[in-house]
């Protein structure tokens, strides 16, 4: 008897709603061409809109019709905005399967020039507006025996100078899974993270970065990384559909580090 061929990986997510957040570009892009890609139909926030219909766009090469998709404007340290996304998404596909808390901001601080304008502003994001959307669509979620998966950062495990708020955002976004997978596992909702080491986005960019310290960064990450290499977002992008659909049906509470290593340095390789 001929042996069956292997299902493909994340294939459970055909058919089902995913809702991603900051998916404008970086890793929330890449993960929505990932999903497109497997069938998933897809909520897809970011603040650019040019941005987004791009990205659209490409869901919609990767096999998507275009009613599959929902663009939604949204800024997420605004509360209004994250219950906008939850209601316009149960509005239009009265249902949700996955979330994905991607979104997320990083604003350059140490000890001595931290405010806490910008303080309140990163936990507003990485912090609040998770917490926020899990618990408007908790009640959803309960329905579908959903999944949820935060992208947190490798920066919840380890220190790094320069980016204090961000790191402890991690750190409490990392436990804020802990604590609600264990919540909501009575009801079969599985909550994990993600936790990458440097990957070639532009949020670092974004937070007032310039281009030729961003190619100085990235050379010096090769030291700091174990593989002695940066990341891409189609890595990150697998590792959250892994964790979302039926492949890892008995993980929750997990914070899975996908870093090439860095976790596990305490000195900077030597080439």
């Amino acid at each position: 008897m001929a042996a069956l061929a292997p299902a493909t990986l994340g294939g459970s997510l055909k058919g089902k709603v995913a809702l991603i957040t900051g998916a404008s570009a970086g890793i929330g892009a890449e993960t929505a061409r990932h999903f497109a890609s497997l069938g998933c139909r897809l909520a897809l926030t970011g603040r650019n809109m040019d941005a987004l219909q791009a990205v659209t766009d490409e869901c919609v090469s990767r096999g998507l019709d275009r009613d599959q998709i929902l663009m939604i404007q949204a800024s997420l340290e605004l509360e209004a905005d994250v219950k906008k996304t939850a209601e316009q998404t149960i509005q239009k596909f009265n249902q949700v399967d996955v979330l994905v808390n991607n979104a997320g901001i990083v604003i350059p601080d140490s000890i001595e020039t931290v405010t806490l304008e910008s303080f309140d502003k990163t936990f507003a994001v990485n912090v609040r507006a998770p917490l926020q959307l899990t618990q408007l669509l908790t009640p959803h979620l309960i329905k579908t025996k959903g999944t949820i998966v935060n992208v947190s950062s490798v920066n919840g495990v380890r220190a790094m100078r320069g980016v204090l708020t961000y790191c402890m955002s991690k750190t409490a976004l990392d436990h804020m899974t802990r604590c609600v997978a264990e919540e909501l596992a009575p009801h079969g909702i599985r909550v994990n993270a993600v936790n990458p080491g440097v990957i070639q986005t532009q949020i670092l960019r974004r937070g007032g970065m310039s281009d030729e310290r961003y190619k100085q960064f990235l050379e010096h990450s090769k030291t700091t990384h174990a593989m002695r290499r940066t990341g891409t977002v189609d890595e990150v992008s697998k590792l959250i559909a892994f964790l979302a659909s039926s492949d890892s049906s008995f993980t929750t509470g997990e914070t899975v580090t996908i870093d090439g290593g860095r976790h596990l340095l305490c000195n900077p390789v030597q080439n």
